[in-house]
């Protein structure tokens, strides 16, 4: 029971008297003998002992119409349907009468009555004492002061469709009657003065259950709305009891005689006068004197507070319509109580500090969640200056998402007020409103408070509950020396570099390290092993070592990997050996094994992987004492250099660097530098070599051979021998002329003329052979010259006798016409036609005859190659035969050719012009 007199009181309405608009200000007047009141659909109903019906209209418009003879005595105004239910009377004495009318229609300036009946509940006629009507026009029910009840339903509306039964009976007065709905199932509350009770309505036999063994006067029951579950209110004069369907439920000790009671929109409106009634039996009586007063309460029960309390001087009924509460007064008075907006009752209550109330009120009426952040800060400020800093933070909590977190910080940044810092922050963070500076701070507030309880809890949350940046937090962790809950939120969290990183530098446990990186998906695995290989393979040379044989040929995640991801890698991952090799810096018998394992695994392995061993094989070699192992070494790195795998100049260079004569000759061979095999021998003195090289390589470079005369030459020790056999190929193969060979020898001053007296024999008897057959060739070319030219003559002053008696191109017999040529061929004329190109050459020597003119013009053309000339003549070492070959091309000649007119025929004017073309022609293919 809540004894209301603890309740706090308030002004939250402003109470004005209703003015008269038409009458200058004066106060407005009710009409006269008001019986009955009721509101809703936009007007004030009042029923008057007249038998008149009045509405009012929110502009203060009075109209009536006459609805009984005698009187109203009940009203009842449905809020979804624009129905009007009455009870009157038309005769004199107890006939009740009910009335329905339809206030949308009209008859004849009147509303509608659509249903009349009698109300008698049996064969006696009794007074009706209250009226109740359900929403959806199928229930009605009328107590009566004998205590009984009568229920209509059906239609209410029409008579053929309701049908009308005595729910109720009894010899206590009913006073108070109310519809709940919920869902499906209907209940109709029944209040007497004794006893409060209530009828399911949806179920057959209307079953009836007893609530309470005290009841209410006339109009001290109501129902509340649907946010308040539709409770029964009823009114006594010690208690108001809210009921259910089926038990009674929360009371108050609202002290008083209770006169009327409503219920609107959340508030309960009570009218009392402090005199107690007397008896009971006594239920309808309103007789008061006219001074005295009625104290109107309205009371919040949600919020446990007073909204308004007033006397009014002898009230007829409070009504609610167009969102204000109107009381109606005997003496024809109007007031309107308007509810005060709710910033102004937030602020009255701000002046009081009655926060806790203003917070309940500002969720009563459904404020924004702005208007209520701003309330909880107000809140939170008001017990921050009292000292209240635990009861302070938890109000700044609650501003959360509304309210900057750094005005609620800057607050708690002392040392002593740091848990409370702390619950702030956590809150923050649960709803995922904390940035980087947030969680920064509220790791700082764990580690200083040296609380690893609430740390694990945090760090170790799920992500649907705390939201923060893992990166940050690691840091902070990190620089506070909690280098195991670092990990394990880089771990949890997939923060690889964070993990490495801590796990190398603060905790040096580097086989843990080294089993993450094998449990990461391959490219972040690769870059990992690019960062931190030389780290890993300093301290664990060997676990290094096979992860990056793995990483290097097949390389596949470990089965307890945490990475989804990894589990949907490519079948085949490699990456390149040759980006490794740094990592082996310090560790070359890992490097060793590495390398020979990536060309055993992948003989196709990168050039540098063939290059990187064959430098460690190349040191092995070099420092090797024991000829055994010594030449097993050195056949270990001719093998690479015969996988033609390296990279040429490299391999060359290292074997020049640890002087490997089989690698450096090899690779000279392989890379046809026949003169830097012939220098290496040279520079070794190795004359038989020399000689070798130049018998090996000099049909492929001739100059090797005049490259060791000259070397031998310039020798001073006896290298007859070497110099006799150099000059006997020389001679063989005529390589240099005998000048060139005799300035060469000059050199050596132990080289005398019995060195070179046999190939000076040689060379002069050849040159002496030379010169005849070159006499006797040219005796026969003047032979043949001077026949040509007789036989020129012979054609140019004698006539030419045609003897051929068969076609050239046919040999079939001639036969006329024919065409005969100089050359001494002849032809038919149809097969000259059909077969040569063109009637002025025969077809049997045209094609050595364009042979020997295209050879005419080659060397016209390159007559004039100067430039090509003197570079030829230059480079030769023979240049005698180099100008003979351009004396012999016509090149110092100037020649002309003589050629056909064009578009002539052989004409009797044309015959020295052929006779000369014949003579060039003969002449060039004689020669």
């Amino acid at each position: 029971m809540a004894a209301f007199l603890q309740w706090r009181r308030f002004v939250f309405f402003d109470k004005e008297t209703v003015k008269d608009p038409s009458e200058n200000g004066k106060n407005f007047q009710l009409p006269v003998g008001l019986a009955a009141c009721d509101s809703g659909r936009g007007h004030i109903v009042l029923g008057d002992m007249d038998g008149q019906i009045w509405f009012l209209t929110r502009s203060l418009q009075l109209s009536s119409f006459q609805a009984y003879k005698l009187r109203v005595t009940h009203l009842y105004q449905l809020k979804q349907h624009n129905i009007l239910v009455s009870v009157g009377q038309d005769e004199p004495g107890i006939n009740p009468l009910v009335k329905v009318w339809n206030l949308d229609k009209k008859d004849s300036g009147s509303p509608l009555c659509t249903r009349i009946f009698p109300a008698i509940p049996g064969n006696k006629p009794t007074e009706v004492s209250c009226l109740s009507v359900h929403e959806n026009l199928n229930f009605m029910a009328i107590g009566f002061t004998d205590g009984s009840v009568v229920l209509t339903k059906g239609d209410i509306t029409r008579d053929r469709h309701s049908k009308t039964l005595s729910l109720h009976e009894g010899n206590c007065p009913i006073t108070g009657l109310a519809f709940r709905q919920a869902g499906k199932v209907t209940h109709l509350f029944v209040a007497t003065l004794e006893k409060v009770q209530c009828y399911t309505l949806s179920l057959k036999e209307y079953p009836r259950i007893e609530l309470d063994t005290h009841g209410c006067a006339l109009r001290c029951s109501a129902l509340t709305d649907p946010s308040q579950d539709s409770q029964f209110i009823v009114a006594g004069d010690d208690c108001v009891y809210l009921y259910q369907p089926d038990e009674r439920g929360p009371c108050f000790a609202f002290d008083g005689h209770k006169l009327l009671t409503h219920w609107h929109r959340g508030y309960l409106l009570l009218l009392t006068h402090n005199n107690k009634s007397p008896s009971k039996s006594d239920y309808g009586s309103r007789q008061t004197s006219p001074s005295e007063k009625h104290i109107l309460t309205i009371y919040d029960l949600d919020n446990k507070f007073i909204a308004y309390s007033a006397a009014f001087d002898d009230v007829i009924d409070v009504l609610a319509e167009w969102g204000s509460f109107y009381v109606l007064t005997r003496d024809r008075t109007l007031y309107m109580l308007q509810e005060k907006d709710t910033q102004t009752k937030l602020e009255m209550l701000f002046k009081k500090n009655l926060f806790v109330m203003a917070i309940n009120l500002a969720k009563s009426q459904h404020l924004d969640n702005d208007g209520l952040s701003e309330i909880f800060r107000q809140y939170g400020d008001h017990l921050y200056v009292k000292g209240d800093h635990d009861g302070a933070i938890q109000q700044y909590i609650r501003t959360i998402g509304k309210l900057e977190p750094s005005y609620v910080i800057r607050k708690f940044l002392d040392a002593q007020r740091i848990h409370n810092l702390t619950a702030y922050l956590q809150a923050l963070h649960r709803q995922s409103l904390a940035n980087a500076d947030h969680t920064t701070l509220l790791l700082n507030c764990y580690t200083k408070l040296k609380d690893s309880s609430k740390l694990e809890e945090f760090i170790k949350s799920n992500e649907s509950e705390v939201h923060f940046d893992v990166e940050i937090a690691i840091k902070v962790l990190r620089q506070a020396g909690y280098h195991s809950h670092a990990v394990f939120l880089a771990e949890r969290h997939m923060h690889h570099e964070w993990y490495l990183k801590i796990q190398l530098e603060d905790l040096k446990n580097y086989q843990e390290a080294l089993r993450y990186i094998g449990r990461l998906p391959f490219d972040q695995a690769e870059s990992n092993m690019k960062r931190y290989g030389k780290i890993l393979m300093h301290h664990v040379p060997e676990s290094s070592t096979i992860l990056l044989k793995r990483l290097c040929t097949d390389y596949h995640p470990n089965k307890d990997s945490t990475d989804r991801d990894s589990l949907d890698s490519p079948a085949e991952n490699k990456a390149n050996p040759e980006e490794f090799i740094p990592v082996f810096a310090n560790n070359p018998r890992e490097l060793r094994a590495f390398l020979e394992h990536m060309i055993e695994v992948d003989p196709f392995s990168p050039e540098g992987v063939y290059d990187t061993l064959l430098e460690l094989r190349l040191q092995d070699w070099a420092h090797e004492q024991d000829p055994g192992k010594k030449k097993v070494l050195q056949e270990a790195a001719l093998s690479l250099l015969r996988s033609d795998n390296t990279v040429f100049d490299k391999a060359l260079l290292l074997c020049q660097m640890h002087n490997f004569k089989e690698g450096v000759l090899y690779l000279y061979e392989k890379g046809k530098l026949y003169q830097q095999i012939m220098h290496y021998h040279m520079q070794n003195e190795e004359y038989g070599k020399v000689v070798e090289a130049c018998k090996r390589y000099g049909d492929s470079e001739v100059c090797l051979w005049e490259q060791a005369l000259g070397y031998f030459a310039r020798k001073e020790e006896n290298c007859k021998a070497y110099i006799s056999e150099v000059l006997q190929h020389i001679d063989e193969n005529n390589l240099m002329p005998p000048l060139l060979v005799v300035q060469t020898l000059a050199h050596n001053s132990t080289a005398s003329l019995s060195v070179i007296k046999d190939y000076l024999i040689n060379k002069l008897e050849r040159e002496t052979q030379q010169i005849e057959e070159d006499e006797r060739k040219i005796r026969q070319y003047r032979e043949e010259t001077a026949h040509l030219r007789a036989e020129i003559q012979e054609l140019k002053t004698c006539a030419k006798i045609f003897q051929k008696t068969k076609c050239s191109m046919c040999n079939s017999p001639l036969e006329l016409p024919s065409v005969h040529f100089l050359c001494g061929h002849s032809f038919h004329q149809h097969c000259l036609e059909s077969f040569a190109e063109s009637e002025a050459e025969c077809p049997t020597c045209t094609p050595e005859n364009r042979k020997v003119m295209d050879m005419l013009r080659a060397q016209d053309q390159k007559r004039d190659l100067h430039d090509h000339f003197h570079r030829q003549l230059k480079c030769s070492n023979d240049g005698f035969s180099v100008i003979a070959d351009y004396f012999g091309r016509g090149v110092f000649n100037k020649l002309t050719l003589i050629t056909d007119p064009p578009g002539g025929k052989s004409g009797a004017g044309n015959l020295e012009a052929e006779f000369n073309r014949d003579l060039l022609i003969n002449t060039k293919r004689n020669v």
